[in-house]
């Protein structure tokens, strides 16, 4: 009778390890689940899961154009990627604006009824580009390169080049449902330092600060 005791207790205490064991793993799989989460989140809408997006936000005032160029337009409704019209962006520090006359390379033809498009042509035929104004500054201090930043989260990747815009967006914002092009993230020097952090970037204060 006593043996038959003590087998119970044994029993029941196997059962009871065998149920903590299965809550232990349930809890660890959980963990998992929800360590993993975000990259699974990221990778949904993007080709490079391991990126980690900054965030934060700016709130001022935008500057105003001398045309209001539609972003919309070319990168959403025309699907123009980012590095058409911006070619520096991949080969050198800053991502250039597009000249007049690429430009005119369509609206010679497209769209030529319309007022900005016709204000645009008056700026070809006077030989003069319209004096756009950079939105995304950064101080004279600030060695910032467009280049090294595609390499580490294109091309390094291989990231889908026709995609670029979500990388873009990283510091741009969501300029695809833009018109003219505004300031939302801070690009400051923790907004920065965090997006470095996150990402393995240079921690060095010469890798920014020439």
């Amino acid at each position: 009778m006593a043996v038959n005791k003590q087998n119970h207790k044994s029993s029941s205490r196997l059962k009871l390890l065998l149920e903590k064991r299965h809550i232990w793993f349930a809890m660890l799989s959980i963990a998992a689940v929800l360590a993993v989460y975000p990259f699974v989140v990221m990778s949904s809408s993007s080709s490079a899961p391991e990126i980690v997006p900054p965030g934060g936000s700016h709130n001022g005032e935008n500057v105003e154009q001398p045309i209001e160029f539609p972003h919309n337009t070319h990168v959403k409704d025309n699907g123009i990627n980012c590095m058409y019209c911006h070619t520096y962006a991949r080969r050198s520090k800053v991502a250039g604006i597009p000249p007049t006359s690429k430009c005119m390379g369509c609206h010679k033809v497209i769209a030529t009824d319309k007022p900005r498009i016709q204000k645009l042509t008056e700026y070809w035929e006077q030989k003069s580009p319209p004096p756009w104004k950079k939105v995304h500054d950064v101080p004279d201090f600030v060695h910032f390169t467009h280049e090294k930043h595609l390499k580490r989260f294109v091309f390094d990747q291989d990231f889908p080049v026709e995609n670029v815009k979500e990388v873009c967006a990283f510091c741009h914002g969501d300029v695809e449902n833009m018109t003219v092009a505004h300031k939302v993230k801070p690009l400051n020097m923790g907004w920065c330092k965090t997006c470095h952090i996150n990402n393995g970037g240079p921690g060095d204060c010469w890798a920014c600060h020439k």
